[in-house]
């Protein structure tokens, strides 16, 4: 308590600077997973991704950011066998911050598509079992993250899989691929609408404290879609056949049309990204803002400050502009060779899967999501069309996370612990 008192306005400092430090690793690295696919396309250039993720990864984070937060601060460390001495959960939040941010700077440098769900989870245990013991550990919840960094990238891969599928057969197998495209190409700009907007509003929205019907959900979303879709007609109109083109490749068109179509799901890949992975950075960041607050005071409840968000927010849009563009080659461009309707389909998966999962509490890797995605979308050509080599150095990269940034997070608890320690 006396620790609290006397360095309460340097924890509260360190905090923010450890946060900004962290969410900056989360956009440097992650907008791989939300940008990658489109850039790596064609779609859009770098630029545009910047600005496009900006917007929407903003978005995200402030609308329904709120939710997963909750999972990261009080669910995988139980606190209350050290409510009397609550500088050590201030060391250990800062510490598991610190540790995850260093690790997510060193891959980015690298190159390496890493989890930035993974840097923190192993952070926070490392330090748990470190300053607590093993039994401050929520081993269930461990293992349920750990089910989910399996199951999530099969999710997005056979959604990405049967995406693809539904594309091949009502636009790329048709007699008439272009006019199909056109006239199916409203239709999957609705579906990424709708399903973004239900999933956001059934429980995106809790902790602006508004509460909709589940009828008034479906209402809105519906209406959102559909606005979405009369956007996108409306830009899918404006394109045109191009003959010279087709004579090279057969669907040079078809692909022209799923263009603009990218831009909607680059948009919702953002949001969705946004809204999950905020958490990562401002979860233990609350847990401090809350304890010093407080007085010292270890509750199971805390508000979250708008604040909060809007500085998660900030730092993954930061660490986008800056070295996003590392790891974005990675899973752009050298997991499996992508085209607009690849792309298309890898991406909406992602962002489904991405929403679902964050409006479920369970802090899922969007790394996972994406490379799975991607991963569906390259088996719908076959196996030969990945690059299996890569992947397997991927899944290599995302073990090697956990003990890394456990590790340094002890290491970083008991320096902590020993220089504020009264």
């Amino acid at each position: 308590m006396e620790s609290i008192a006397l360095y309460g306005p340097w924890f509260l400092g360190i905090a923010i600077v450890f946060g900004l430090y962290m969410t900056w690793g989360i956009g440097a690295n992650d907008v791989a997973n939300a940008m990658g696919t489109s850039v790596g396309s064609g779609a859009i250039t770098v630029k545009q991704a910047i600005i496009i993720a900006a917007i929407f990864e903003f978005a995200g984070a402030i609308i329904a950011g709120g939710n997963v937060t909750k999972t990261i601060r009080k669910g995988i460390i139980d606190p209350s066998t050290i409510t009397n001495t609550p500088e050590i959960l201030v060391f250990g939040m800062l510490a598991a911050l610190l540790a995850a941010a260093i690790w997510l700077m060193v891959a980015t440098f690298r190159g390496w598509p890493v989890s930035t769900t993974h840097s923190i989870v192993g952070a926070l245990v490392g330090f748990a079992i470190a300053g607590i013991g093993m039994d401050a550990v929520n081993w269930g919840k461990i293992g349920q993250i750990i089910a989910s960094w399996i199951v999530s990238p099969a999710l997005g891969g056979i959604i990405a899989f049967s995406l693809m599928v539904s594309i091949r057969s009502t636009i790329l197998n048709t007699e008439n691929p272009f006019a199909s495209a056109k006239k199916y190409g409203p239709v999957y700009v609705f579906l990424l609408g709708f399903i973004v907007s239900l999933v956001t509003l059934f429980k995106g929205l809790k902790h602006l404290h508004i509460e909709l019907t589940v009828f008034e959900s479906f209402a809105i979303a519906f209406m959102v879609g559909l606005l979405i879709a009369a956007i996108g007609w409306w830009l899918i109109s404006k394109v045109t056949i191009d003959e010279n083109a087709d004579r090279d490749f057969h669907f040079a068109s078809v692909e022209k049309v799923f263009t603009p179509m990218m831009i909607f799901a680059a948009c919702a890949m953002a949001f969705a990204h946004g809204s999950n992975d905020v958490a990562n950075g401002i979860g233990p960041l609350a847990a401090v803002i809350s304890i010093v607050n407080s007085g010292g005071e270890v509750m199971q409840k805390a508000g979250l400050p708008v604040w909060v968000l809007l500085l998660g927010g900030a730092g993954i849009v930061l660490g986008l502009a800056t070295m996003g563009y590392k790891v974005m080659r990675t899973i752009g461009n050298e997991i499996t060779e992508l085209t607009p309707t690849r792309a298309y389909a890898a991406t909406l998966a992602a962002a489904i899967t991405v929403v679902l999962a964050s409006r479920t509490g369970l802090p899922v890797s969007t790394t996972h999501i994406a490379v799975g995605a991607v991963i569906g979308v390259g088996f719908a050509r076959g196996i030969g069309a990945i690059d299996m080599r890569l992947v397997g150095k991927i899944v290599v990269s995302w073990v090697i996370t956990l003990p890394a940034s456990g590790i340094m997070a002890a290491l970083f608890f008991f320096t902590l612990k020993g220089i504020f320690s009264v």
